[in-house]
């Protein structure tokens, strides 16, 4: 990320960000409450206008890349309502190597039903999204990500609303996807977890506070900097 700003209403969100994500580690970003963390990972998408910068995946576009990328939302945008099953939704993971307007076949169901056991779901997979705990619904998305194998996730506040087995068990995968040599993202809030589970820190107040390995880049200095 080069030089990226971003403005709601011409009111800057994000100004003047420089950023390198590391391949094969676990990133979470963290910062305050309007700190610009969820627009970050939108404007690298594109689900968001730039006023400027310049986003590359490796060295490329977004537009040439996003076979090799998987986004987890908040869980806040999802209308919990929708008619499908937690099956259902595992099984969008599949659409981009499926091709729209084509039938799910026994492969796609294959996966999304080993995606949900990867996340301890395999017994709520006929489930309607609505019946299922915060907690559920989060894995229901990390699954969905998984199913599309990619090298890099962008994951926005997976842990929120869940219990602390939950967030051990979301932790455990994102190990698996570490050693198998993904990168993973994470928006985070729990900066005591930040510290003990991930490799590599973003801090972001609008501006990039400081970025790098947690045992240099996270530091009371750096945390006040970030946080007032």
């Amino acid at each position: 990320v080069h030089a990226m700003t971003v403005a709601y209403d011409r009111k800057p969100v994000l100004w003047d960000v420089d950023l390198d994500i590391p391949s094969g580690e676990l990133v979470c970003i963290v910062g305050p409450n309007g700190a610009g963390k969820s627009t970050l990972l939108k404007a690298c998408l594109g689900l968001v206008p730039c006023v400027s910068g310049d986003i590359r995946f490796w060295g490329g576009a977004i537009a040439s890349q996003r076979g090799r990328v998987a986004y987890e939302p908040q869980r806040e945008s999802v209308d919990w309502d929708f008619p499908v099953n937690a099956l259902d939704v595992v099984m969008m993971g599949t659409y981009r190597k499926l091709g729209w307007c084509r039938p799910i076949g026994a492969k796609q169901r294959k996966a999304g039903r080993e995606a949900l056991d990867r996340v301890g779901l395999q017994d709520v997979m006929d489930r309607q999204i609505s019946q299922l705990s915060g907690g559920q619904q989060q894995r229901v998305f990390l699954a969905r990500a998984l199913v599309q194998d990619p090298e890099l996730y962008l994951m926005d506040e997976p842990f929120a609303s869940v219990d602390a087995s939950t967030e051990e068990a979301i932790l455990e995968v994102l190990r698996d996807l570490r050693a198998s040599g993904r990168t993973v993202v994470c928006v985070h809030h729990d900066l005591q977890t930040a510290q003990e589970a991930f490799d590599w820190v973003v801090m972001l107040n609008m501006r990039v506070v400081a970025a790098g390995p947690i045992q240099e880049a996270f530091t009371i200095d750096n945390l006040r900097r970030t946080y007032g």
